[in-house]
């Protein structure tokens, strides 16, 4: 039995990471908008709602399905590494790792761009129309919620609250403590907390979109990207990251644009999975679904010791190829096509050994189509924190949006004054290893772990799906999609049920540490499922009952016509965001 209902409506469902987010994704519906419209009107009211989590000045990765035009797309809204920022560049200051925090690991903000491409292909209202709801908490304030607030509960890995980082912000960014400790001082939970600088940045675009609109709605939409990319806010980012050492330019803002372009798919048993391509993580979501669909899941009985073990197993192998393969395609020939191959999963499945946990990182040769690697660097380890969003709605026409904004958070880079929001620090993800698929490189997209997740159904739209949680995020959602496809649970059961995720392969994030067998699971799971796992050799960690995970997703019932909306419990459970669903 689930502890929340799932929420259901015919003409609109969203579910996001904060009540008000969700309000003002549905206001946009209520208003007329569709699905895109009301994702980055939600999106928007995360950056001021979430800060610890996303802000303005962060990235976005995102999958829309048109229906129209009955067609899915992936919008690549990940930052660039800067012009200046080579392997030699961090070498001669002495910096063999990139750092997570400041601004040596900023690029170009990525997500402004993104929010109005997205609105310009696919949305419907202008950016003064969505962007309203997020003004209007900037401005007028929103009452301080306990995740923000902090501090975090001891289970957490990282402390992204303001009480976690309140010193750092006295001590060393004062225009972080200006926004974030009013008066100096921590603010209790239901104060209402103001962002000027935000408020006056957001109707610099309104008001330079304004100005365009005599030309079209396109136009007015192109003058709001070029006043943040070329006028008075670029300058003012600009000069923040030369102070401090930063690479960026006014020539790297300037020429900063994401791609739409064509998402990777594969079909499980019917279903069309769509992800984001191997500038994100996305694809090892599908390539665990091709080395699953030769194991009878369902027989084997949910979270038993044998179906946990078998999404571990093959979920260390996917991840193996992730760090072997994956990076920019626009830099790196990426062997797509052989790594999604039913015939190299087929190979490499017989490496799952049903009895023992396996401590090794084993990529194959997925242009040979070899169960394993041989004769070549295997790139292993040299852990992961909670900072991302997720918005999904789908709307009555059944436009599809799963959108997973991030980075640019309070605690990895300091506040900017005059705009209200820090820089991102997703370069910290690329490695000063000229080897690795994911070298650093100028003009490169770093390897982001954001990934959306979009799903249709003999061609007709069936789910959307995806949850924060950094390289865990295609384990979750991946348990998530097989407890409704394999097992045949309501959207909030499946969100709900108990969680697991290993860290076995190289974190994404600085110091991009690996913990070979170890695999967290949440107390919910039974002793006997436990012991089995600890005795095939998984080295166990018990996590809280609701710790792993915050999970969010929409069902389309099309016989029905009916729409099912599911938000996890673990964001207040956790302490990490109040996630909500609403249904029209």
């Amino acid at each position: 039995m689930a502890y929340r209902p799932t929420l259901m409506g015919s003409r609109g469902v969203i579910a996001t990471e904060h009540y008000l987010s969700a309000e003002a994704g549905m206001r946009m519906l209520h208003a007329g908008g569709n699905a895109f419209d009301a994702a980055i009107a939600a999106a928007l009211a995360e950056g001021v709602l979430n800060p610890h989590m996303h802000t303005f000045g962060g990235e976005i990765s995102a999958l829309a399905y048109l229906a129209r035009e009955k067609n899915v797309f992936s919008i690549n809204g990940d930052t660039v590494a800067p012009k200046a920022a080579t392997i030699e560049a961090f070498q001669q200051r002495g910096i063999n790792l990139i750092p997570f925090s400041d601004v040596l690991a900023a690029g170009p903000c990525a997500a402004p761009d993104s929010f109005l491409t997205i609105l310009q292909r696919f949305g419907t209202f202008s950016f003064a129309e969505v962007v309203q709801p997020a003004l209007e908490l900037a401005e007028g304030g929103f009452p301080l919620h306990p995740a923000l607030r902090g501090p975090a509960p001891v289970y957490m890995l990282s402390d992204f609250s303001v009480a976690g980082n309140a010193d750092h912000f006295r001590k060393a960014w004062p225009s972080s403590a200006k926004v974030y400790l009013p008066g100096g001082r921590l603010p209790d939970v239901g104060e209402l907390l103001k962002n000027p600088d935000l408020a006056r940045t957001f109707r610099r675009l309104i008001d330079a979109e304004k100005k365009g609109q005599s030309q079209g709605r396109a136009h007015g939409l192109a003058a709001a990207r070029d006043e943040f990319y070329t006028g008075e806010i670029a300058h003012i980012l600009v000069e923040h990251a030369k102070t401090r050492g930063g690479f960026l330019t006014l020539e790297d803002f300037a020429n900063f644009h994401c791609k739409i372009e064509a998402p990777v798919s594969c079909d499980y048993r019917g279903y069309q999975v769509y992800k984001c391509g191997p500038w994100s993580q996305g694809p090892v979501f599908l390539q665990q679904l091709a080395l699953l669909e030769g194991y009878d899941l369902k027989g084997m009985g949910h979270n038993s010791a044998d179906y946990i073990h078998t999404l571990v197993e093959a979920a260390k192998l996917a991840f193996a190829d992730r760090e072997q393969y994956y990076g920019d395609p626009d830099f790196v020939d990426v062997p797509m096509a052989g790594l999604l191959a039913k015939d190299y999963a087929a190979n490499r499945r017989p490496l799952i050994d049903p009895r023992r946990a396996s401590l090794d990182q084993r990529p194959g040769n997925p242009r040979t189509g070899a169960a394993m690697l041989q004769g070549e660097t295997i790139f292993a380890a040299q852990n992961w924190g909670p900072g991302t969003v997720y918005v999904t709605v789908v709307d009555k026409e059944r436009n599809m949006a799963s959108f997973t904004p991030s980075g640019a958070w309070i605690p990895s880079s300091p506040v900017v004054d005059g705009v209200g929001f820090p820089l991102g620090t997703r370069v910290q993800t690329f490695y000063l290893d000229p080897r690795h698929p994911n070298a650093l490189v100028p003009g490169k997209r770093p390897r982001t772990t954001l990934t959306p997740t979009l799903v249709l159904r003999h061609g007709a739209p069936c789910l959307v799906f995806g949850t924060p949680g950094g390289d865990q995020q295609d384990q979750w959602t991946l348990q998530f999609f097989l407890n409704v496809v394999e097992f045949g649970m309501p959207i909030q059961d499946a969100i709900e049920a108990p969680r697991f995720s290993i860290a076995h392969f190289p974190s994404s994030f600085y110091p991009h540490n690996a913990v070979p067998g170890l695999l967290r699971v949440e107390n919910r799971l039974s002793t006997e499922v436990r012991q089995e796992l600890a005795a095939r050799g998984h080295k166990l960690e018990v996590k809280e009952d609701w710790s792993e995970g915050d999970v969010l997703g929409i069902r389309v019932d099309l016989e029905r016509g009916v729409l099912h909306g599911g938000a996890d419990p673990r964001g207040e459970q956790s302490k990490r965001m109040p996630s909500y669903a609403m249904g029209w």
